[in-house]
């Protein structure tokens, strides 16, 4: 069975998000994030620290609240929160296709870990999806100085390995797009596969829970593995589906990076 992709599931009236994403209510769900923001303001992209608080919900759903994360990217769609995604590069953010309903709508928040400010919003002048699997390249509309996300390449995530899962997603199942985080949280997970499929049919890794499991709003979102090649930590997934309870599927990016430098040039 396909698990849903990471958009934030809503309750109530439909909406234009509802309408682009197609959510069925009969499978397990897994979404996208994507999001606006105000016009585009120059900064410089060093994280914004997330709150320290002993009562706070910490999910991802469940997980931890991240505290250094300078390549982190909160996503929006015509003002509204949808996913997450990482700087790859000064002009070059990379997302889940899923994601993208319409590059001129979308807009990211980068350099703070508090999707509600901070940092840097930039816009999107093209976007760029891989023809078979779940990820885009959105060329952004201003150079941005940060930490960029260190990509990895084959043989830096293995099955049994301990990888991590970023983003702003839903912190509660049901009423996704209500309970969408407001600070970036990550979240511990077990390789399970090497051999599953993303939304769109592309490899993609597929992850149990150990702390957490991703939810609605982290499609995007990076996974980060400890290289057993040379010990660097790295980005090899890109978030697509989940069941938001154990089990989440993340675009095996290791095996698309010559399509990302043909692309981005990183």
């Amino acid at each position: 069975m396909r698990l849903n992709r990471l958009v934030p599931t809503m309750v109530g009236a439909a909406t234009a998000v509802l309408s682009v994403i197609g959510l069925s209510t009969s499978t397990i769900a897994a979404e996208p994030a994507t999001a606006d923001s105000p016009a585009p303001v120059v900064a410089p992209v060093s994280a914004v620290a997330a709150p320290e608080t002993d009562d706070a919900q910490t999910f991802i759903i469940d997980g931890e609240f991240a505290t250094d994360a300078p390549w982190a990217a909160r996503m929006f769609s015509s003002g509204s929160p949808v996913c997450s995604a990482t700087i790859i590069a000064p002009e070059w953010i990379l997302t889940a296709t899923h994601c993208v309903s319409s590059p001129s709508a979308t807009t990211f928040r980068v350099g703070s870990l508090d999707a509600n400010g901070g940092g840097t919003v930039v816009g999107v002048t093209e976007t760029v999806a891989h023809p078979v699997a779940d990820i885009t390249l959105a060329r952004i509309d201003q150079a941005v100085d940060a930490t960029y996300a260190p990509l990895g390449s084959v043989g830096d995530v293995r099955v049994d390995d301990t990888v991590q899962l970023y983003g702003w997603g839903a912190t509660c199942t049901g009423n996704e797009s209500g309970c969408q985080s407001q600070f970036l949280k990550y979240a511990d997970t077990r390789v399970h596969t090497l051999d599953g499929q993303d939304w769109l049919g592309g490899d993609a890794v597929g992850v149990t829970r150990i702390n957490g499991i991703a939810a609605g709003g982290d499609s995007g979102g990076p996974m980060f593995a400890t290289s057993p090649v040379d010990g660097g930590y790295y980005q090899v997934g890109v978030a697509s589906t989940s069941d938001r309870a154990t089990v989440s599927f993340y675009t095996d990016i290791t095996r698309y990076r010559d399509w990302i430098s043909s692309v981005a040039g990183v």
